[in-house]
């Protein structure tokens, strides 16, 4: 099938781009980066994509693209408090605009449960697009979701991390709110299933998991999949901006996106019917299911336990190549570094890095941190490198497992196995940019609970020299 997909870079896109090319269907992109586009490598599909900014009108050149089925899964929630829902609409406007002077038979949309009276102004402007993409005059299918669970998803991640710092949370009234979450996987099943059902034209679904639940039961269900007990007061006297300034700092996620999802917390997003779910036959997870789902695949530690060296994992490569690095609820140092010399020789530096090299700064202090690792149980340095200069997915790397090892694009991603109260991964990727090629290294640190906050911010100091002078060293030959 012939497919069009836009947010391809977003966390359903990402997601959605994997499985349409697991099953063979030739997807073309839109995307405002080409860099952010990840392609997969192991199929048999034809991806392709074309850089495009929705907020300006398509290129006449594109309506002659092959297109049966178009996914719109453009959000600009994180942009801004107010401004987001005229960017939403301008896009919308342009891709009806587009797809109109396409052969495109279906436009799909995955967009916000809206049964209540009074919307905020996030569900308010997901109702507007549909209208926008209706004047499109192609068959529209609507799928109205409420909060969807899984890894990396804004509500999960928020959800989270409030469980893991707070043993008691005195929380804003919206707790109250009662939704019904999805499972992600489930999201992808009814957006698939969905693609030229022509039972499904014309039409307008809510999805949602097989529970109504408040705010708070989701809370609480979620630190007992985690085995965590906490507790969870009311404080009616929460503003909205209050509500808006507690999440941004007990969570880490940034303002705009914490106001717009306080101002949706107040609302009601309830399915109105399960028509799909028995048209499709599908039989969404539980929430708690759900959730072990997404811990699941966030906690790394556990995959990484089940690999070894002498595995060879070149055949998995595919799977490791699609491990997000979440977004939501982590700290992080991210430098980048112009390279004057040759990109390759940076590469080669990069993956011969730990082991009898070194960390090429300061490697005492990485013996240090080894010994003390050991000496709490965990895997120190002892294990080295398997090669001094090739790295496969899999690897052991001094106390970090390798999880992406991709020269042609030139990236390794790096699982930290040391003992931390969290979870850590340190990346290295080489770009293009107009003035030439860079280097970024990025380390992102998820912390578990208040002891991986004080555990990051307490070594915030020698990070800031470490980091900083472990890219000069990579990077200057």
């Amino acid at each position: 099938m012939k497919v069009l997909l836009t947010g391809s870079t977003g966390y359903i896109g990402k997601r959605l781009l994997q499985n349409l090319s697991d099953n063979g269907h030739d997807v073309t992109c839109f995307v405002r980066s080409m860099e952010r586009l990840i392609v997969p490598r192991q199929t048999t599909s034809k991806v392709e994509g074309h850089e495009i900014d929705l907020l300006k009108p398509i290129p006449e050149h594109l309506h002659s693209l092959d297109i049966e089925v178009a996914f719109y899964l453009v959000h600009s929630m994180s942009s801004s408090i107010g401004l987001f829902m005229q960017e939403e609409a301008l896009s919308a406007k342009n891709f009806a605009n587009f797809i109109s002077k396409t052969n495109c038979k279906q436009v799909i949309y995955l967009s916000g449960i809206s049964n209540s009276e009074k919307l905020s102004r996030h569900l308010q402007s997901r109702k507007d697009v549909e209208e926008l993409l209706r004047q499109s005059g192609k068959h529209l299918t609507v799928l109205r979701a409420g909060i969807i669970v899984g890894s990396g998803s804004a509500s999960f991640e928020i959800i989270r991390d409030l469980m893991e710092v707070l043993p008691v949370v005195l929380a804003p009234a919206w707790v109250k709110t009662h939704c019904q979450p999805l499972g992600v996987a489930d999201v992808l099943k009814y957006l698939t299933g969905c693609m030229l059902n022509e039972k499904t034209y014309d039409d307008i679904f809510d999805i949602g998991g097989p529970e109504i639940l408040s705010y708070k039961q989701m809370l609480l269900q979620y630190a007992e999949v985690r085995g965590l007990k906490r507790r969870i007061g009311v404080a009616p006297f929460f503003s909205p901006r209050m509500s808006s300034y507690w999440l941004y700092f007990v969570t880490s996620t940034s303002y705009y996106l914490a106001a717009n999802l306080v101002d949706s917390m107040k609302v009601e997003v309830v399915c109105k019917d399960n028509r799909l779910q028995q048209m499709l036959g599908i039989q969404p997870l539980t929430y708690r299911e759900a959730c072990r789902r997404a811990l699941e695949r966030i906690n790394l530690d556990t995959v990484a336990s089940s690999w070894t060296d002498a595995m060879s994992m070149t055949k998995s490569n595919q799977l490791f190549e699609y491990l997000d690095v979440p977004k939501y609820g982590i700290l992080h140092d991210r430098r980048s570094l112009k390279i004057k010399g040759d990109p390759d020789k940076i590469l080669e530096k990069v993956f011969s890095i730990g082991g009898e090299t070194g960390w090429y700064f300061a490697n005492w202090i990485w013996n240090i941190r080894g010994v003390i690792d050991k000496m709490v149980g965990g895997v120190g340095l002892r294990r080295g490198r398997r090669n001094a200069t090739d790295l496969n997915p899999g690897d052991a790397l001094d106390f970090w497992r390798v999880l992406i090892a991709d020269r042609p694009n030139k990236r390794l991603l790096l699982f930290a196995e040391m003992k931390v109260p969290g979870e850590a991964w340190l990346e290295f990727r080489i770009v293009l940019r107009e003035d030439g090629f860079y280097l970024t290294q990025t380390a992102t640190f998820m912390p578990k609970g208040l002891s991986g906050r004080i555990y990051w911010w307490g070594l915030l100091p020698i990070h800031l020299v470490m980091f900083q002078q472990m890219i000069r060293a990579i990077v200057h030959e």
